[in-house]
């Protein structure tokens, strides 16, 4: 596993950024599966697909259109593919690092003019690890925090948009 940008956050109030994490948490655990059930193998990509998401099909909202896509993070091989949302906010993505991370929550926010994403990684060195993004029509990047459940720090990251 890369070690992550190590740049602190200034000191501010957090109390914003977690009651959105914790409204995404109540909204996402009707989606979320048990937790007894066996991880899949690492080597497979997984996603968190909702059955009535087809990334082949124009199924995601306007709102929502600009997130699907391939976002690298700017200080490590990580990808983020977001491959189709539904209109509930649900997304299709998968997460690499080069190899693919189970992605067990991943979910869009729109929030007055903000459009918002949080993923949730469970898998082997990820218990948990989760992304609060929001998106930056400007600059077409995701900017926000990741939270390495592991060491519990919390650091500053920025994907852009992949372009091949």
């Amino acid at each position: 596993m890369k070690e992550p940008n190590k740049t602190r956050r200034p000191e501010r109030s957090i109390i914003p950024g977690l009651a959105w994490i914790v409204a995404v948490l109540v909204a996402c655990s009707s989606c979320s599966k048990p937790q007894d059930s066996p991880p899949p193998p690492v080597a497979t990509p997984v996603t968190n697909a909702p059955a009535h998401i087809d990334a082949g099909t124009n199924a995601t909202p306007a709102r929502f259109s600009a997130l699907v896509g391939r976002w690298i993070r700017l200080d490590g091989d990580y990808l983020l593919e977001i491959r189709g949302i539904n209109g509930a906010g649900e997304m299709e993505a998968g997460y690499f690092n080069p190899d693919p991370i189970k992605v067990s929550k991943a979910l869009a926010i729109k929030e007055g003019e903000e459009t918002k994403v949080f993923v949730e990684l469970r898998d082997v060195n990820y218990p948990g690890c989760t992304y609060t993004l929001v998106y930056a029509p400007s600059s077409d990047q995701l900017s926000g925090t990741y939270y390495q459940a592991a060491m519990q720090q919390t650091y500053d990251v920025v994907f852009s948009r992949f372009r091949q």
